[in-house]
């Protein structure tokens, strides 16, 4: 939740990748067979910003927060991404070269039990990317349990449902050309270069196309949440920096752009909305003394003139923690008292800061080792509703990235939709525009 007074985005030169040429190749095929079309408006900005796979074509699938038993799971980030990415694009050079593999007919879902020529167009589309097994046939056309654990696969690194079953909406995606993969790869891997510097051993990881944090320890996932990123209007900043300090129970103070966009206009309709949601409004800065708000003519003043502090508890925007690192956009994570948003396909409604879900499986791991700060003890100050501060001594270095393309040492290469119309600009890092 922040002003968004942030600095020029670092880029590089993405002259290549103009809208004639990603026409040229194919993007019509991502098109058509979608769920959900492109209305026209959205087609333009996106074609004029590079080929869109936002939540206008498919959406991010739900997925665990938890704890990962898995000692062996690899992170989106970490020290093996360089050379992943380069085995990933040297693999869909190759395959590009070849002629990338074949496109599916939209119609009636595929499951277990089904028979058709597009189950063989669907056995040779894995096969080509590497995610048929070996020696699962590639000519049937009987849809089985093999061929459904590949589909699994597939919907579970391109960020789908993990169904087993080929509807349009997966169809969608796995017709999106080769070529236009491998741009997507080649697109990312800038990002991968700035975003891998200097992580060190203990690091959090927000992936915002996915909408999904990691915690880290020396390369190995300790935990994965579902999380809610700015929405396409207020979009989250992409930045590095080191988690040092949280904040239970916190105030709210809520920035000038939020008290514009959102408080005023409630308060202009009900000004019994802020008892509501416990908030209290002063006059000037958060020092000033507090005033009546049924006192006030809310028609005519400015978004800067009051100072709004929601108290702890309750309807808190934050709820039980904030999270916080230094930063110059005014972001941070945070719980959230509206958790029913994590159960969503496409998690991006915020104002730019980063909604945790199962929050206090992260700070237990932030305060790991720090005395007086086991998982019972947070609990205890979680829900005693009076704010407490509180010093990490070990902080834990930050990325916030823009990831829509990844790879990993075991071949899988992952790709989320691009929410922000970033790919084909530039962009690295910075405040999206």
């Amino acid at each position: 939740m922040n002003d968004y007074l942030g600095s020029r985005p670092m880029s590089f030169d993405s002259s290549v990748h103009t809208k004639r040429e990603l026409v040229k190749a194919g993007l019509a095929t991502l098109l058509f067979g979608a769920v959900m079309l492109l209305p026209a408006a959205a087609e333009a900005q996106s074609f004029n910003r590079t080929f869109n796979f936002g939540t206008h074509v498919y959406k991010t699938a739900p997925s665990k927060s938890e704890r990962v038993t898995n000692k062996n799971a690899m992170p989106i980030l970490g020290a093996h991404s360089v050379q992943a990415m380069y085995d990933a694009l040297s693999r869909y050079e190759i395959l590009v070269s070849r002629g990338g593999w074949p496109m599916l007919k939209p119609g009636k879902t595929m499951v277990i039990g089904s028979k058709s020529n597009n189950v063989v167009r669907l056995r040779q589309r894995l096969a080509a990317q590497g995610i048929l097994s070996p020696g699962v046939a590639t000519n049937s056309k009987k849809f089985d349990e093999p061929l459904a654990q590949a589909v699994r696969t597939f919907q579970s690194r391109h960020g789908l449902a993990v169904t087993g079953k080929v509807d349009n909406q997966t169809i969608a995606v796995l017709n999106v050309p080769a070529n236009l993969r491998l741009r997507q790869l080649r697109e990312n891997l800038p990002r991968v270069l700035e975003y891998s510097k200097n992580l060190g051993g203990r690091y959090v990881v927000v992936n915002i196309p996915a909408a999904q944090l990691e915690s880290v320890d020396y390369d190995r996932v300790f935990s994965r949440h579902n999380v809610v990123v700015g929405k396409p209007a207020r979009p989250s900043p992409v930045l590095s920096s080191q988690i040092n300090k949280l904040n239970f129970n916190p105030y709210w103070h809520a920035p000038v752009s939020i008290v514009a966009k959102d408080i005023l206009p409630k308060v202009r309709k009900n000004v019994g909305w802020l008892d509501t949601m416990r908030i209290k409004v002063f006059d000037g800065g958060y020092e000033g003394p507090e005033v009546d708000p049924r006192s006030i003519n809310w028609n005519s003043v400015a978004p800067d003139r009051y100072h709004f502090r929601q108290e702890p508890g309750g309807e808190n925007a934050m709820a039980s923690v904030k999270i916080n690192f230094p930063n110059k956009y005014a972001v941070y994570l945070h719980d959230t008292p509206t958790k029913q948003l994590f159960d969503r396909s496409a998690r991006f409604f915020s104002s730019g800061c980063v909604r945790v879900d199962k929050v206090h499986i992260l700070t237990e791991w932030l305060l790991r080792g720090q005395p007086g700060w086991d998982g019972q003890a947070i609990q205890n100050v979680a829900g005693s509703e009076q704010p407490t501060d509180v010093d990490i001594r070990n902080p834990a270095q930050l990325r916030m990235v823009y990831l829509t393309a990844w790879a990993q040492p075991d071949g899988a290469v992952h790709f989320r939709p691009d929410i922000y119309n970033l790919d084909g600009t530039g962009f690295i890092s910075g405040q999206p525009r």
